[in-house]
């Protein structure tokens, strides 16, 4: 029994070391090899935007361009907002409205920029579902505009702005004691600089616990209990691109509040989280 255990345990050694080593489709690409795909994918973008007069190509090509960025995405080392960008831009135009708002939210969430806060507005404007937000929100918008309509970055740099002003009024000051328009301008900066600091930090801890997600399919049924059967919490189903906070997650289902406050249960496969 021994030496039968003795010649089999290189045998089992190899296997075992063999079972270890990731696949070659599971190996993740070298940056040269995620350039090259980028490029392949800008350049199938490139074309597809130039045939007009034959959309099934321009689908094929658009096809081909998602491959490549998904790939990057899934496999390559590199994943920053401008890959996400036009990830977007690609199912935009393929004609998939969902998955073009998941990665133009994605792209926001990795970094705020003016392309893609437009383009993501944009897309937004083409959903078939229109939810009004709640009264106590509609309110807060019209209060805090400032909160909601600048992106995180603009808020941030705004604070260290104010921040900088109050110094040099806290400074002057002292230098040549208190004026009205020195002690107004330093009042009035501390104040902006602390409400610019209070958003960053609500925003930066809404991003860090609250999980959000898009509708990727067509339509999808919103029921009001974790089973295909239960009734539907709405009239109508609800379609792709429209967003959501995550509530609870259960296995196959998701919980999901819409903007208006309404809440459902929708299959996994129906959406896909940010």
């Amino acid at each position: 029994m021994q030496e039968m255990l003795n010649r089999k345990l290189p045998i089992l050694l190899v296997g075992l070391f063999l079972f270890c080593l990731p696949s070659v489709a599971e190996a993740e690409l070298s940056k040269e090899q995620a350039y090259s795909l980028f490029d392949q994918a800008n350049q199938f973008f490139r074309q597809a935007n130039s045939m007009a007069s034959d959309p099934d190509q321009a689908q094929r090509l658009y096809e081909k361009t998602i491959l490549n960025y998904e790939k990057i995405i899934n496999d390559g080392p590199i994943r920053n907002a401008m890959l996400y960008y036009n990830l977007g831009n690609a199912y935009f135009l393929k004609g998939n409205l969902g998955k073009a708002i998941l990665n133009y939210r994605r792209a926001e969430k990795l970094g705020s920029d003016r392309e893609i806060q437009k383009n993501l507005d944009f897309a937004r404007d083409k959903r078939i579902d229109v939810l009004q937000p709640k009264t106590k929100k509609r309110v807060l918008r019209t209060l805090f505009f400032w909160h909601y309509d600048f992106s995180l970055k603009t808020r941030f740099l705004l604070a260290c702005l104010f921040f900088a002003v109050s110094c040099i009024s806290l400074t002057l000051m002292i230098w040549s004691g208190r004026r009205a328009p020195t002690t107004a301008g330093g009042v009035v900066s501390g104040i902006l600089m602390v409400c610019f600091l209070v958003s960053v930090v609500l925003e930066t801890h809404y991003q860090t616990t609250m999980v959000c997600g898009v509708i990727t399919a067509k339509e999808v049924v919103a029921h009001q209990a974790d089973w295909q059967n239960s009734p539907p919490s709405f009239k109508e189903p609800l379609h792709d691109g429209t967003e959501f906070d995550l509530i609870e997650r259960r296995p196959g289902w998701l919980h999901i509040e819409l903007s208006d406050g309404s809440d459902g249960w929708i299959p996994d496969s129906a959406a896909a989280l940010i």
